[in-house]
């Protein structure tokens, strides 16, 4: 899909997940396939009318930007396009609860933050982040969440879905130059931290060491869900920042050290990326946060990794 309109590499997570089991820092065999999420799971968040709505495959090609998608029979993209996606939602909402227990996880895919709960958009089907805050309300006995969305693009999704929410604070560090232009809700960010095209790795983490100071001042969570966009990269198609590989491995420690010395439980989406690198970068941070101790892939207790066949893993 990543020839047409949008640039997405959809091998993106199978590779990132292949780098760790090469480098010894995953094993393959604790990797286990997560459940698609169910109807109702999606209904906690979306309305019957929006999922109705991806019965229509001019529908799907729109949000998903790619439009030969509009001329396959639904259960095409059913099969093809919404299935992985459910997919990844469920990877979502199993390392939420991975997170509550062992103290952190990640979803190796995930992040689709432009998608509310009733309608999607730049390639996000299901509102996976207000899902898995759901339902961390729900069966977690978590009542305060952080969203720390470090993608270069705007959470436009979950901000239009937590509008006015008092439990759940967003602190969104994008740019203001590119989609998804959604000023009504930017309204609802609760720490705006706006990063124009070109900005350099040392302005960038400069910004964010100041925004997660204010953040940590500011409110208490009991869960900090990150979203991890690596399409801040220099040369990335989309994101037109110019922040460097061992930029986005020290933003990445930044925010886990910020959830470890809170002792809150931090659950890591990888969110936007559109280039070949982007894979590696994610492996190689990943490897970084074993080696400064931030996380622990060995421990019995924080290491149930779950993959399926949309190559998506909650590690």
């Amino acid at each position: 899909m990543n020839n047409y309109r949008h640039p997405f590499d959809s091998s993106k997570w199978g590779r990132i997940r292949k780098f760790l089991v090469s480098a010894g820092v995953l094993e393959e065999k604790r990797v286990v396939e997560p459940k698609e999420a169910s109807k109702d799971d999606l209904l906690v968040v979306h309305s019957e009318k929006y999922l109705n709505s991806l019965k229509s495959s001019v529908t799907v090609a729109s949000i998903v930007e790619v439009p030969p998608v509009a001329m396959l029979p639904n259960c095409l993209v059913e099969q093809k396009v919404l299935h992985p996606f459910r997919k990844q939602v469920g990877g979502s909402i199993l390392a939420g609860k991975l997170a509550k227990e062992r103290g952190w996880a990640i979803n190796v895919g995930g992040g689709f933050h432009h998608c509310s709960a009733g309608k999607g958009g730049g390639f996000c089907v299901y509102a996976d982040i207000s899902l898995c805050i759901h339902f961390a309300f729900v069966w977690l006995n978590i009542s305060r969440v952080m969203i720390i969305d470090l993608d270069a693009h705007q959470g436009n999704g979950h901000e239009t879905d937590f509008a006015g929410d008092n439990r759940v604070y967003i602190l969104d560090m994008y740019n203001p130059e590119i989609y998804p232009f959604d000023f009504a809700a930017r309204r609802y960010i609760d720490q705006k931290v706006e990063v124009v095209s070109g900005t350099s790795t040392q302005d960038y983490l400069q910004k964010l060491d100041k925004a997660l100071e204010v953040a940590g001042n500011r409110f208490t969570p009991e869960l900090v869900v990150y979203n991890a966009g690596t399409d801040i990269l220099d040369g990335d198609p989309l994101g037109r920042l110019r922040i460097s590989p061992d930029g986005i491995i020290e933003r990445d420690e930044k925010v886990f050290a910020f959830a470890r010395d809170r002792n809150v439980p931090l659950l890591m989406l990888t969110s936007g990326g559109y280039m070949k690198s982007s894979a590696r970068v994610i492996a190689d941070s990943i490897i970084n946060l074993t080696k400064k101790k931030l996380i622990d892939m060995t421990a019995e207790d924080s290491t149930e990794n779950t993959t399926g066949s949309s190559k998506c893993s909650a590690l």
